[in-house]
């Protein structure tokens, strides 16, 4: 269902034949990278943070890792990821499977600035055997992104 989500949701933005479904998994940077053919950077990881009772995810590069004191300096909290037993409930995507499309209402969207440095990335679908090929403008358009930050080092 969740990958159905996300590809009702790229069919609005004439995205939907993007979607690539792989034999193998994709539910960690390295096994994407390798299922996609690309370099572990080029995955757009979603990461998945708590947000007081909600959540807010942040799509970065693969490689990229968060830094907590710019995280804390835009959004003024710790940098919580998920407990992986809340994500597909507060989300609506299961770990693994997490992506920025079809999310559930009111889970804000963020593209860290790590992504810029690349002209495709490959952002997950919605399911663990799945990924998109889209320029990082096609994500921030087809991500409905709050905006660009930079938490990441």
């Amino acid at each position: 269902m969740s990958m159905e989500r996300a590809r009702a949701h790229l069919r609005k933005y004439g995205l939907e034949e993007r979607i690539i479904e792989l034999k193998a998994s994709s539910a960690t940077v390295e096994l994407a990278a390798r299922a996609l053919g690309c370099e572990p950077e080029h995955i757009a990881k979603t990461l998945s943070f708590a947000d007081g009772e909600g959540a807010l995810l942040i799509l970065a590069a693969g490689t990229a890792r968060i830094d907590n004191p710019k995280f804390k300096a835009r959004f003024g909290m710790k940098a919580r990821m998920l407990p992986a037993e809340r994500v597909e409930a507060l989300i609506g995507h299961g770990v693994g499977g997490v992506c920025p499309f079809g999310v559930l209402p009111g889970v804000p969207v963020y593209l860290d600035e790590s992504l810029r440095a690349y002209d495709v990335v490959y952002p997950a679908a919605g399911n663990d055997h799945s990924g998109v090929r889209l320029t990082v403008e096609e994500l921030y358009r087809a991500s409905e992104a709050v905006g660009f930050v930079d938490v990441t080092k």
